[in-house]
C-alpha cells in the first residue's frame, strides 16, 4: 500500500519558518519524481514545487519567490520542504505528492500563518 505521511506543519508567524517532511513507503520511492502541493481555505488544490529522482532539478511556484527549499533523501525516503519568510497567504493544508495532479497524496498538514 502506498503511504505518504507528512507531519510537521503548525502555527507560525509572518516571517517565520518551518521545514515540512513526509514519510513516503510502499513503493520505490527514487522510481518517482516527487511534488508538494497546497491547498488555500476556499480554494482549489495547487502546485508548490518539484524534485526530479536524483535531486538534480528542483523547480517552484511563481510564488515561492526563493522562499522554499524542496529536497528528498532517498535512503530514507523522505521529501522535505523547508519554508522560510512564511506569509500569511502560505496558510493551507501542504501534501506531499506522486503525481503534480495530487492524485497520489498524503493527508497533508495544516500550515498557519498568523499573527
Amino acid at each position: 500500500e502506498v503511504q505518504l505521511v507528512e507531519p510537521g506543519g503548525g502555527l507560525v508567524q509572518p516571517g517565520g519558518s518551518l521545514r515540512l517532511s513526509c514519510a513516503a513507503s510502499g513503493f520505490t520511492f527514487d522510481d518517482y519524481n516527487m511534488f508538494w502541493l497546497r491547498q488555500a481555505p476556499g480554494k482549489g488544490l495547487e502546485w508548490v514545487s518539484s524534485v526530479d529522482r536524483w535531486s538534480q532539478s528542483t523547480l517552484y511556484a511563481d510564488f515561492v519567490k526563493g522562499r522554499f527549499t524542496i529536497s528528498r533523501d532517498n535512503a530514507k525516503k523522505i521529501l522535505y520542504l523547508q519554508l522560510n519568510d512564511l506569509e500569511v497567504d502560505d496558510t493551507g493544508m501542504y501534501y506531499c505528492a506522486r503525481d503534480v495532479g495530487g492524485r497520489t497524496r498524503g493527508q497533508g498538514t495544516q500550515v498557519t500563518v498568523s499573527s
